[in-house]
């Protein structure tokens, strides 16, 4: 205890030096690292978490309770709660590095890895992070066009009776969803969207709450269907190998319900430097796992009370709930408004990066490095607007939109994601960055039950990764063009 004491105080002493050094010490608009003063708050955090967890994946709950059933359902959904938020711990404590409190800054996921595992892992975090960043930038564009056809179905529903062929393109909805993105895209950074992080989380629970009031309606109105305690039963409700591959999927979807580890780095950049960064940001993630953990477990149990065996892949455009027409409307207008919002949490490190690379890579390029600033009428402030944001972020909205366009599946798209992304983002490299920092011994008590956890999250998430596959193979397989995919 002593010689960490010793260690302390060590990092304490050479950080006030660094900055007292740097010149930035007497400067009040900018941090220790010579950047614009960080504002970010414990309900900031929390926001922008609970914007980045609470998404498309709670859409999708009361369907993967239905394939485990009352036992193993609940208790799934608990054990990712508890995972994701002990590894986030982890993770907020390697923000810094060496010292979590007063050591250097690491922008980003990928810089957090390289500083405490090298670059040879850092290579292979990147491409997990990106890879996943983009598909959830995909399944975002796919879950807020199948909501907005949803609203025109709902008074189609309503006007002509629930037996009505009522049908929604996708690729419209998604052309105007990508046209918004296009628009909130020239934003440069997580400073700028504060705002739309916390209209965003409020969104997010306005339309959970929503289809918990509605599944809790179905429930209160007489509805009994079937739900067992294993769930959907073979040879009633699906065959032995559907039974199998579905379990499979279910787990890859309640993974991406919990999918945000790959922009806490980010997030966490953006909380002002006192009380400590990575203590505020333990205090965010309790707060925003335990909110969305609540809602996910009233919306997954009570949707699969209410739609039994047979509840839909999406519970809020699915319909299983037809009346009344208006609070389903108000419902998905929820999920376009908080979609619109967690699209931009999830993409603003992709374009950073890129974005970075470009200026260390041209330097003197009056295209990469320009700006101009626009002032705004009305007294709305300054907007900074710049040639490669412009370019760069508008070709990279319209290829995931296009991608969307071609893979309109909601429940196997989503599950792949999950699946793909949990395991090395969400475990592997936070409790290998952790056991760097803090040295654990191999072979020691932690070291062992800390790897132990990893192998076992990576066997689940290869199960997860072979439902999903199956499942979008089958729904490739019978993709009707120009319909909603629900």
């Amino acid at each position: 205890m002593g010689m960490e004491r010793q260690e302390t105080k060590v990092a304490t002493t050479t950080a006030a030096f660094n900055l007292a050094e740097s010149g930035y010490a007497d400067r009040p608009d900018l941090d220790d690292d010579g950047r614009e003063k960080r504002t970010g708050t414990l309900v900031t955090a929390s926001a922008h978490i609970i914007t980045a967890v609470i998404g498309s994946g709670v859409l999708s709950l009361a369907w993967a309770i239905a394939q485990l059933g009352w036992v193993i359902g609940p208790a799934v959904l608990v054990a990712f709660s508890v995972i994701t938020w002990f590894c986030s711990s982890l993770l907020a404590d390697c923000y810094r590095s060496p010292d979590p409190v007063h050591g250097k800054r690491n922008y980003t996921y990928g810089q957090a890895v390289r500083a405490n595992l090298g670059v040879a892992k850092y290579r292979l975090c990147s491409v997990a992070q990106y890879v996943n960043l983009v598909g959830v930038t995909i399944g975002y564009t796919i879950t807020t066009a199948i909501s907005m056809g949803a609203i025109k179905r709902s008074n189609c529903f309503h006007r002509n009776g629930h037996d009505a062929a009522c049908v929604a393109s996708d690729t419209t909805n998604m052309i105007i969803f990508a046209g918004i993105q296009i628009l909130l895209s020239q934003l440069p950074n997580f400073h700028k969207i504060w705002w739309l992080s916390i209209v965003a989380a409020v969104m997010s629970l306005a339309y959970s709450t929503i289809g918990l009031g509605l599944s809790i309606a179905k429930i209160a109105g007489g509805a009994h269907p079937e739900a067992t305690l294993t769930g959907v039963t073979v040879g009633v409700d699906v065959s032995a190998s559907e039974k199998i591959w579905r379990t499979f999927q279910s787990l890859g979807d309640i993974a991406f319900a919990y999918s945000y580890s790959n922009v806490l780095i980010e997030i966490q950049d953006t909380l002002r430097s006192s009380p400590a960064e990575n203590e505020v940001m333990k205090k965010a993630s309790f707060i925003g796992v335990s909110t969305t953990t609540t809602f996910y477990m009233l919306c997954g149990v009570l949707g699969y009370a209410a739609f039994g065996n047979r509840a839909p892949g999406n519970f809020l455009t699915g319909f299983g709930f037809y009346e009344p027409f208006w609070l389903v409307d108000v419902g998905n207008v929820c999920i376009v408004v908080h979609l619109v919002g967690a699209y931009q949490v999830f993409c603003q490190p992709i374009y950073q990066f890129a974005e970075a690379w470009a200026r260390s890579r041209w330097p003197d390029s009056a295209f990469v490095n320009g700006e101009r600033v626009l002032r705004l009428p009305l007294g709305a402030g300054d907007f900074p607007v710049s040639a490669l944001r412009l370019v760069w972020r508008t070709a990279y909205v319209v290829l995931t939109a296009v991608a969307a366009m071609a893979f309109p599946f909601f429940n196997d798209f989503l599950g792949l994601i999950g699946a793909v992304s949990f395991w090395p983002l969400t475990v592997y490299f936070p409790v290998q960055m952790y056991m760097s920092q803090a040295k654990v011994r191999r072979f020691s008590p932690t070291w062992t039950w800390m790897n132990v956890l990893s192998l076992a999250c990576l066997v689940v998430s290869l199960l997860a990764a072979a439902g999903s596959i199956q499942g979008l193979i089958k729904s490739v397989a019978h993709y009707k063009p120009f319909s909603v995919s629900s």
